[in-house]
C-alpha cells in the first residue's frame, strides 16, 4: 500500500513540474493576451525560449475597418513564464493590414 501512495505522489509531483510544450504556450499566450487587452489575437509570428520562459510576438487586431485591408493591427511582444502564464506584454509596432513591411 505504501508503494502505491509513493507512486501516486511522484506522479502528482511530475505533472505539477511538467512545463507546457510550444503549442500549449502559443495557445495560452494568444488567449491570455486577448483576455487582458480585449482585442483579437490573430496569430503568433515568432516565439523563442528565454531565460525566464518564452518570448513571443503576437499580431493583434486593434481596430477593425472596412475594407479589412485598412484595419489596424499591432505586434505585441509577450513574455510567458516556464509554466505558461503571461508575465508581461508591450506593443512594439502598429500598422494597417494592407501595408507591406518596409523592414529588410
Amino acid at each position: 500500500m505504501a508503494n502505491t501512495s509513493e507512486n501516486a505522489s511522484r506522479k502528482n509531483q511530475n505533472s505539477a513540474d511538467k512545463q507546457p510544450g510550444s503549442v500549449e504556450v502559443l495557445r495560452a499566450a494568444r488567449t491570455q493576451l486577448a483576455e487582458l487587452t480585449g482585442m483579437t489575437a490573430e496569430t503568433v509570428t515568432s516565439f523563442e525560449r528565454s531565460e525566464d520562459g518564452w518570448t513571443l510576438v503576437v499580431e493583434v487586431l486593434e481596430l477593425a475597418r472596412v475594407p479589412d485591408t485598412m484595419s489596424l493591427l499591432a505586434s505585441y511582444e509577450v513574455d510567458i513564464d516556464p509554466h505558461g502564464e503571461l508575465t508581461g506584454y508591450r506593443r512594439v509596432r502598429r500598422y494597417e493590414r494592407g501595408r507591406a513591411d518596409n523592414r529588410s
